[in-house]
C-alpha cells in the first residue's frame, strides 16, 4: 500500500465510513475504493481527492501525502495564532480591556499563552529575556514559586519577575544581581496582582 492509500483507509476507519459510504459520497464504485486502498490506483483524479478531503475532513494535501514531502529547501512552519500585545497596564483594569490593546502579534499555536507584552528594562537578563524582547503571557492568577510572571504592583505597569511566596507575603526577585529583590507583605502584598505566567519569549536583534 502507498500512502495515500494508507492515509485513506486509516481514516475511512477512524471515521466508522464503510466502501460503499465512501463511494456513494464520492460517486465512483465500491471497487474503486477498495482499489483505491489496496493501491492497485496509483494517482486519482482532482475532483475525486477534493470530494475525498472534504468527506473526511482533512486537507487535499494531508489525504495525498504531500504535506509530508516537503523538498529539503523548503521548511515547514507551525500553524500560526494572533494574539494581542498589550501595553501599559493600569490597576483596576481587565488585562485585556480594548484601551490595553495596542496590536496583534502571531505566535506558533502549540504555544498556550494569551497576550504578549515587550520587555522593557535588562532586569531579566539571567532568563534571556532582553529589552525589547516579546513575551508571551498564559493568563493564570497565582504561579508557582521561582517562575516568571507578569505581575501588577498597586498603580505601577506590568513587571516580569520570578515569584515567590512565604507566610508573610510575596517576592518578586529579578534575574539581575544588579537589582535587589523586592518583598512585599501585609497590605502591600494585597497590591501585588499576577497577571499570568511567562510561557515563552522571543528576542530582539535591534
Amino acid at each position: 500500500m502507498n500512502d495515500v492509500s494508507n492515509i485513506l483507509a486509516n481514516r475511512r476507519k477512524e471515521m466508522g465510513l464503510t466502501l460503499a459510504q465512501i463511494a456513494d459520497a464520492v460517486g465512483v464504485t465500491e471497487a474503486t475504493v477498495q482499489r483505491w486502498e489496496s493501491g492497485n490506483i496509483k494517482q486519482l483524479r482532482r475532483k475525486n481527492i477534493e470530494k475525498l478531503a472534504e468527506l473526511l475532513r482533512v486537507s487535499p494535501a494531508a489525504l495525498m501525502g504531500w504535506a509530508d514531502k516537503l523538498p529539503l529547501n523548503i521548511v515547514k512552519m507551525p500553524r500560526m495564532q494572533k494574539i494581542p500585545h498589550v501595553g501599559e497596564i493600569a490597576c483596576g483594569t481587565p488585562i485585556l480591556a480594548e484601551q490595553n490593546i495596542d496590536d496583534y502579534v502571531d505566535l506558533p499555536e502549540h504555544i498556550h499563552a494569551d497576550y504578549a507584552l515587550t520587555c522593557h528594562g535588562d532586569s531579566m537578563v539571567g532568563a534571556g529575556i532582553h529589552e525589547g524582547d516579546m513575551v508571551y503571557i498564559r493568563a493564570v492568577a497565582d504561579v508557582n514559586d521561582g517562575e516568571i510572571a507578569a505581575v501588577l504592583i498597586g498603580d505601577e505597569e506590568a513587571t516580569l519577575k520570578r515569584v515567590y511566596h512565604d507566610a508573610d507575603g510575596v517576592t518578586l526577585v529579578p534575574d539581575n544581581p544588579a537589582y535587589p529583590p523586592k518583598h512585599f507583605s501585609g497590605q502591600a502584598a494585597a497590591e501585588v496582582k499576577i497577571l499570568g505566567r511567562a510561557v515563552a519569549y522571543t528576542h530582539s536583534l535591534i
